[in-house]
């Protein structure tokens, strides 16, 4: 249903933490001309753990208008409270967005048949397509395979942002779920080899300093073209890895901050990018070319 390089938007602030909405236009206009795949839109990326639920549904709905159908809007509407998951993900079909990214519940540490039955109530609550999100170095919640395999006869999930970086479950994943649901990579650095294996495209942080490289990264791994796509690969592998400097949005805001993108603003209790580590990310935005 999707496929391609979807970056995980940041969402603009001001200096004191308030929406800045000019700022995520002028964000959407550059990754259309980019020709970004989709936008995914309050994710981890998108600080979706410090917006208030009237906060999390407006950013959604400017998205959705700002795009304009123009490409796929998928919302992050994922939360460690099933019940809260479920209003979110409400709020993101009313808007129009094409689907919801639901991220397994964190700190509360439910088992394998919680997460089955927290995704279900979900998808049985909402119509809208869905995308299981697992990164369970950020949530501490690990969603086996076993499980995933379970999900995959729900028709409306319709896919799942695999972020454990592992190549080896990432392949067993693949063919537990082909053909039923599709697996994206949520780990740059891995992207173009989970492609090799039959991934979809990226749910990317990269994208949002580099949307057309990769967009164009994604487009040859996915035709075939892994000549091309290892050439783009180890041009943005310095942004890969130093867009986690610190815990992620901290870099990529402070990356599009230098760009001119965003203003310095982020909310606590992420603070902006330690001085000890500009120059790092400096370099390396030299060295991909994205200044």
């Amino acid at each position: 249903m999707f496929q391609g390089s979807m970056v995980a938007i940041v969402t603009p602030m001001h200096d004191d933490g308030s929406l800045d909405f000019p700022a995520m236009e002028r964000l959407v206009k550059r990754h259309l001309e980019a020709q970004t795949d989709a936008i995914v839109v309050v994710g981890t990326t998108g600080e979706s753990a410090t917006l208030d639920e009237d906060e999390h549904c407006e950013v959604i709905q400017q998205m959705v208008k700002m795009v304009a159908g123009k490409i796929p809007v998928i919302a992050g509407t994922g939360a460690n409270s099933t019940r809260e998951a479920i209003t979110l993900t409400r709020c993101a079909a009313k808007a129009g967005a094409d689907a919801a990214l639901l991220v397994t519940p964190y700190y509360n540490k439910p088992t394998q048949e919680g997460l089955f039955q927290h995704f279900s109530a979900i998808a049985q609550a909402v119509a809208i397509p869905q995308i299981l999100y697992n990164v369970p170095g950020r949530t501490g919640c690990d969603m086996l395979n076993s499980t995933v395999e379970r999900l995959a006869d729900i028709e409306n999930i319709v896919g799942i942002k695999d972020a454990t970086g592992n190549m080896e479950r990432g392949t067993d994943l693949i063919a537990r779920v082909a053909g039923r649901m599709d697996v994206y990579s949520g780990d740059d650095a891995t992207t173009m080899e989970l492609i090799r294996r039959g991934a979809k495209g990226c749910i990317s942080v990269t994208a949002n300093v580099m949307p057309a490289q990769m967009h164009q990264l994604c487009q040859a791994a996915l035709a075939g073209d892994f000549n091309s796509a290892e050439q783009l690969n180890q041009q943005l592998m310095p942004l890969h890895t130093n867009l986690f400097l610190e815990s992620n949005p901290i870099p990529v805001k402070w990356a599009l901050h230098m760009m001119g993108l965003i203003s310095a603003g982020i909310r606590l209790p992420l603070t902006p990018l330690a001085i000890d580590k500009r120059t790092t990310l400096q370099q390396a935005m030299q060295q991909s070319g994205a200044i």
